[in-house]
């Protein structure tokens, strides 16, 4: 699992938000050290182009990863809350149980979304700054 402890959400917002940083960091590299088009001719930025455009793959691979094996983990514990829930009927912890997970679940599918966006934003920009 890579390490991550899916029981706090807390804990994967913080890493999550923590692991963004790194596209503000390349957004800002882009930014300050690659010229715009006009000025292109006059510095070889197509090697810096390179390092960011694998920091970014690297950083979108990481998250994504993340987040889909939280998303995996809990799925499986919704499924098996599930098939018990279907057993006892009118045990109301379990069923409180399967409330937070399956509310974990939807707040880990709607990251998903948030990286998109993040994701697209780094790449416009990247795309921008590096049209070589």
């Amino acid at each position: 699992s890579g390490g991550v402890d899916f029981e706090g959400v807390a804990a994967v917002q913080e890493l999550l938000k923590v692991m963004r940083t790194i596209d503000d960091r390349i957004v800002h590299e882009l930014n300050t050290t690659v010229p715009t088009a006009s000025f292109a001719g006059k510095i070889d930025a197509s090697q810096t182009c390179k390092q960011l455009y694998e920091s970014l793959r690297e950083a979108h691979a990481s998250r994504d990863r993340v987040i889909k094996n939280c998303i995996a983990q809990t799925s499986s514990v919704v499924k098996q809350l599930r098939e018990e829930r279907e057993k006892n009927l009118d045990d109301l912890t379990l069923l409180k149980q399967l409330r937070k997970e399956q509310t974990k679940l939807k707040w880990m599918q709607s990251e998903l979304n948030v990286e998109e966006v993040v994701n697209d934003r780094s790449w416009k920009v990247f795309n921008e700054r590096c049209r070589i």
